[in-house]
């Protein structure tokens, strides 16, 4: 184990402490460029199809670099890239990832009504169980769009034979957040046999931080995001929760010169650098599939 690493946590369900070494679930949510929240009033939904694809491309240097490394990771995949990409599913269940569902089309689940909630949870888990020939008991909910204006989403998921979400983020944010909600693994009322992980965060005084990735790191100074992790790993005895997408190491992507000044900010600043500090993190941390991070074979056991 590198050197940094921690020795002990907790079983993060129910907090009972194991003596195991920690490990982290590293998470990815497979998206293109184009398909971004900050860019849906830029590129309209029916435009995607004309436009370039880079998933494929950008999702395999992450593979790569997990190869690498010897990490093993979720990838929240979205139904509209396995329909047109099976072969890129395919390749991360034969790699040893977990296949998780990002709904079909990233639409927010705030844009959505229970029914049409069911509908495309169920287009996306068949097109990604079909394409990757493996179970789909986790779930991810696109710009973290699961909260307390839609709790109704979790009790959908739980009718619909998910094990996890991972869809609620506990935080003051633009455009997404739930601060109220618990900072690690809960049962929710609406769907007490499913399980929600929420991404990680650190708490700092009084003020609940993001620390589990995303665009916070990649603009952020690396060691920031280092030490937040390790307090959550050392001081809340915690595994974290790291989530990113593959855009953030295509540093050559088209840009969007008609996004909004903030969108393009948060879009672009530091692509350059995402793939090397990427590389330090899975360095200095464990890393495993969220399902056998939080559930060991308990996902496979529910699942068959």
């Amino acid at each position: 184990m590198p050197e940094g690493r921690d020795q002990f946590a907790a079983n993060p369900v129910d907090g009972k402490a194991r003596q195991l070494p920690i490990r982290n679930a590293m998470s990815v949510d497979v998206e293109d460029y184009f398909q971004v929240g900050a860019f849906e009033t830029t590129i309209a939904r029916e435009e995607w199809d004309t436009i370039p694809r880079r998933v494929d491309m950008a999702t395999g240097r992450v593979l790569d670099l997990f190869a690498r490394k010897g990490v093993k990771a979720t990838f929240f995949c979205l139904g509209w890239v396995a329909e047109r990409h099976p072969e890129l599913i395919r390749r991360i269940a034969d790699e040893g990832h977990e296949v998780a569902s990002h709904g079909y089309d990233h639409a927010r689940v705030t844009s959505l009504t229970p029914e049409s909630f069911r509908a495309d949870l169920r287009k996306a888990k068949a097109l990604l169980e079909d394409a990757g020939g493996t179970p789909v008991i986790g779930y991810r909910a696109p710009s973290f769009s699961i909260g307390d204006a839609n709790l109704w989403a979790l009790e959908v998921l739980g009718e619909e034979g998910y094990l996890y979400s991972s869809s609620i983020y506990p935080i003051q944010h633009d455009h997404y957040g739930m601060p109220g909600a618990p900072r690690f693994a809960f049962r929710p009322d609406q769907a007490p046999s499913l399980t929600e992980l929420p991404v990680t965060t650190v708490q700092v005084g009084s003020k609940t931080i993001p620390c589990g990735g995303g665009g916070y790191f990649r603009l952020l100074p690396y060691a920031l995001s280092r030490w937040a992790m390790r307090r959550v790993n050392r001081r809340d005895n915690q595994s974290c929760i790291f989530y990113f997408h593959p855009w953030e190491v295509d540093k050559d992507q088209p840009r969007q010169k008609d996004a909004p000044l903030k969108s393009r900010l948060r879009h672009y600043v530091n692509l350059d650098k995402m793939e090397a500090k990427l590389a330090r993190a899975l360095d200095d941390f464990d890393w495993g599939r969220v399902d056998e991070v939080f559930f060991g074979a308990a996902a496979d056991d529910k699942a068959a």
